[in-house]
């Protein structure tokens, strides 16, 4: 804060447009065009799901298991950290979404944390 005789003085440019005569009206937009558009190679919004949040969880920790191989190297390599990581976020989604998931998504669920709970008990002692 300034103090004295000294003031220190701001200029503020406002830069933003205004709409005027030479700028006409833009129409609304349509519901197409109102979403942002979907990525070459990703689900629709209405095709997502629980169980592909599942499955795009375990398929990480199968990689880092080193049970399959790095869609990005094609190599298999072993990351006993990030696995962990993918199964206690499995663990976690378990524990949250209790009562919101259908008999399905909890079935697959659960085979999906004891199998790679058996992996990666499997691949410790390996090491």
């Amino acid at each position: 804060m300034p103090t004295g005789d000294s003031e220190d003085v701001f200029k503020v440019t406002d830069r933003r447009r205004r709409l005027g005569a030479e700028d006409p009206p833009r129409p609304p937009l349509s519901s197409d065009e109102s979403r942002p558009p979907v990525p070459h190679g990703s689900a629709p919004p209405g095709e997502r799901s629980l169980a592909g949040l599942f499955m795009m969880l375990a398929s990480s920790a199968v990689i880092a298991l080193g049970h399959a191989p790095d869609p990005l190297t094609g190599q298999r390599q072993t990351d006993l950290v990030q696995a962990a990581d993918a199964i206690d976020l499995l663990v976690l989604l378990r524990e949250k979404t209790e009562g919101h998931r259908s008999g399905d998504e909890s079935r697959i669920l659960d085979e999906l944390i004891y199998d790679l709970q058996v992996r990666y008990v499997q691949v410790t002692r390996q090491s």
